[in-house]
């Protein structure tokens, strides 16, 4: 079975919303399932028991969550060296153009040493259904390729 993590941190609904969606893309590939978690609830067992994971953030002051940069911190130091090429995606709901928390998410899982294999979402304002659709096959995509062993 794969188990893809998707942690994320929401206080306005928006980014809740997008977590769900990729959450109802992964449940959707048989073989797979999802490990919904609040960015404050994760922790390192969480992320070594996966097969893939999904980050989702809101963008606060052209940065990353407190909450997703908290799990990142907390898990750093145990994890290294024992999630070498674990595949990720990343969504992030922008306040501005999304960029800063995307670029900081990434930089962080370059240090970890995960693999990106899917463009991230960045989505401004009320998510839509057009965003949730994107995020079903964001969830979809990691969930199968985890599941055939590709990744």
């Amino acid at each position: 079975m794969a188990i893809i993590l998707v942690i994320f941190h929401s206080q306005g609904g928006n980014n809740r919303k997008m977590a769900l969606s990729v959450a109802e893309g992964i449940k959707s590939i048989e073989g797979s399932d999802a490990n919904l978690k609040d960015a404050c609830d994760a922790g390192l067992n969480d992320l070594l028991d996966c097969s893939g994971l999904v980050i989702g953030s809101p963008e606060y002051f052209g940065y990353m969550s407190g909450a997703v940069k908290d799990f990142f911190d907390r898990t750093y130091e145990q994890a290294r060296g024992r999630v070498f090429r674990k595949p990720y995606a990343v969504f992030v709901n922008a306040g501005n153009d999304g960029t800063g928390a995307l670029t900081h998410i990434e930089r962080i899982a370059i240090g970890f040493q995960f693999k990106k294999i899917y463009e991230p979402i960045v989505a401004k304002g009320e998510i839509g259904e057009d965003v949730r659709d994107a995020c079903r096959l964001m969830g979809q995509t990691i969930a199968a390729g985890c599941a055939a062993g590709i990744y």
